[in-house]
């Protein structure tokens, strides 16, 4: 070949020496809600940038939405108003891709369509520099097959900001075979110029933290399409039972039902796994037009499209007696002497009620209660409780050695080991002892509840009722119904939720409820990138707490919770549904066979400094 003929290398091909270059004017391609938060984040940092649409109006709305957000960032004191004169001039727009040829770097978010990015990628090797970097915004389509498209493939990456871009931290920049270490150090740069934090990950559908997210989303999907809970509950349960922002229903509605069924649809081409495979109620909103919040209406129904706001449907919950038929509850029997037990014991006796707290000997009980007190005790050195409240509600506490002291409670719950032989003792023994009509109740989180009334007599009157640790402080409570529970045994629970202050929400007796049927899976694909060599501890525990704003990763979670507890749910649910994505993670059951339990063995996924 003439060497005259062949093309000029790129200082972005793998073999060059030199150094990662500085990006200072970046071009936008597409300005729908990302396009125009990242070019704010971009020209509030000092870079030159224009925005790419086709559509007129888009540019118009992308300029007036910058102007806003500058406007209130002055008022917020966050910036001066000079430096916002000067980030608004740092801005222009074009309906003509051509206006990127003198960009540093071009970030494409244009809609999640192959043959449209294909378009934009084959059209900019035209336009731009040979060291111009191009980077996709796509979280559901091969960064591998658009470098391929492209005349440098080496000078092309995924660049991933999370919505919306102004407040969110994370940033996942995707490298494919072919990506050049020099583009991937010139984007991190600008990444953490920018004061996000970048997390550098290989090139699979939904990388890391969409890649947990959506799987999770596409369960509770599943879950609502089968009726097992309400879309109000489900999302109740995930706030409050997880602490996450948002419900997985409504950040569906959020994101965009189509948009989730895109990447789902990636996921599971990749995958192969079933838990990756859309929700069919995904499809049908989808095609009906109910995409959620942009079109007014997904999974709920807004005031219009584009707002915030639910309004009420044909499947909000109306004002039902749910309460209606429920037993008088004054006195409350709690079985067990560990940390939940003397937790719902305090939860009881706060709310008024006279408590008995029974353990397998009268020196458990009274340590029992004496963990109450000390909790009582920081509550009151908080502030959060008065001295005279602390001393009504340890005087409402009664420790017993012995079942027997249940004999005249109104309403008995059982906090013992999470051991289906065990319970099954105790509630024979219950059976035996509580007056008729008197209401038993287990706080299984995994356990079948039906298994636990079959051993009485009176199975009707038999109702889960699972708290969350620590159970002062958590809100919620998981009420399971099972075939034979009755009416006025749930009515019953639903009314006590309500006088201790707690949000009930209704489930059916199957494995892992509400929440753990959902957080579980979740926890146990996180091991399984571990595992695969795909992320690092520590990168996925950033992208989901930064990326899906969760209040802890899942390794965090894991080692918290106990990996043996873990495991055991993992086992259940796997055993329930028989679906083998949700067979536990082999490097889940190693460590627990290493006795690497978490913290409380002080190693786990990570290594603590013993107490």
């Amino acid at each position: 070949m003439d060497r005259t003929s062949s093309p000029e290398p790129s200082p972005l091909s793998p073999s060059s020496p030199l150094p990662a270059p500085r990006l200072g004017t970046v071009a936008v391609i597409g300005l729908g809600t990302m396009g125009t938060g990242i070019a704010e984040v971009l020209v509030l940092a000092g870079r030159e940038v224009v925005g790419i649409d086709i559509r007129e109006a888009a540019a118009a709305q992308a300029t007036a939405a910058l102007d806003a957000a500058t406007a209130r960032a002055v008022r917020r004191e966050r910036i001066t108003e000079a430096e916002r004169r000067a980030a608004l001039a740092r801005f222009r727009t074009s309906r003509e891709l051509g206006a990127a040829a003198d960009a540093d770097l071009v970030i494409e978010v244009v809609p999640e369509d192959y043959a449209l990015k294909h378009d934009v990628f084959t059209a900019l090797d035209a336009i731009v520099r040979p060291d111009t970097i191009l980077a996709t915004g796509t979280n559901a389509l091969s960064v591998t097959r658009l470098a391929a498209d492209s005349a440098r493939p080496e000078r092309v990456l995924g660049l991933h900001f999370f919505n919306p871009a102004p407040a969110m931290k994370l940033v996942e920049i995707v490298s494919s075979v072919l990506t050049a270490p020099a583009a991937v150090t010139a984007v991190t740069d600008l990444a953490r110029e920018l004061g996000k934090e970048p997390v550098a990950v290989g090139d699979r559908p939904g990388f890391v933290a969409d890649g947990l997210l959506f799987g999770y989303l596409n369960q509770a999907a599943a879950m609502y399409e089968a009726r097992y809970a309400t879309r109000e509950d489900i999302d109740a349960a995930m706030k409050l039972g997880c602490g996450l922002p948002m419900g997985p229903l409504a950040l569906l509605d959020l994101i965009g039902v189509d948009t989730a069924r895109t990447v789902l649809e990636a996921m599971y081409t990749a995958s192969h796994d079933r838990l990756h495979a859309p929700a069919p109620i995904l499809g049908q909103l989808a095609e009906a037009g109910l995409t959620g919040r942009k079109a007014g209406r997904g999974f709920y129904t807004y005031e219009a499209p584009g707002s915030a706001t639910v309004v009420a449907d044909a499947q909000t919950p109306g004002t039902r007696h749910e309460t209606a038929g429920a037993h008088v509850v004054t006195s409350v029997g709690v079985a067990g002497s560990g940390t939940m037990a003397s937790g719902i014991a305090e939860v009881f006796a706060k709310a008024g009620f006279e408590v008995v707290l029974a353990a397998r000997s009268p020196e458990k009980a009274e340590a029992a209660k004496a963990r109450v007190a000390k909790s009582l005790a920081r509550s009151v050195d908080k502030g959060r409780l008065t001295g005279q409240a602390r001393d009504a509600a340890l005087a409402a506490i009664t420790p017993a050695g012995s079942l027997d002291a249940f004999a005249e409670v109104d309403l008995a719950v059982e906090a013992v080991a999470e051991d289906l032989a065990v319970k099954q003792q105790l509630f024979a023994a219950l059976d035996k002892i509580c007056k008729p009509g008197a209401v038993l109740a287990t706080t299984t989180s995994s356990l079948p509840v039906i298994a636990c009334a079959r051993a009485t007599a009176r199975p009707q009157d038999v109702v889960g009722m699972h708290f969350f640790n620590p159970a002062p402080a958590m809100k919620l409570v998981e009420v399971v119904r099972t075939v034979l529970t009755s009416d006025e045994a749930h009515a019953t629970v639903r009314a006590v939720c309500a006088a201790v202050r707690k949000h009930p929400v209704d489930c059916g007796d199957r494995a892992g409820f509400i929440v753990n049927a959902l957080l579980f899976p979740y926890l146990n694909n996180a091991i399984k990138m571990v595992q695969e060599h795909y992320a690092t501890l520590d990168d996925i525990d950033a992208a989901m707490k930064l990326g899906g704003g969760y209040p802890m990763g899942p390794f965090e979670l894991l080692d918290v919770v106990g990996l043996d507890v873990s495991l055991a749910i993992e086992k259940v649910l796997h055993r329930e549904f028989r679906d083998p994505g949700l067979a536990p993670a082999p490097l889940l059951e190693h460590l627990v066979a290493a006795g690497c339990l978490g913290r409380k063995t002080g190693r786990g996924f990570r290594e603590y400094a013993r107490r």
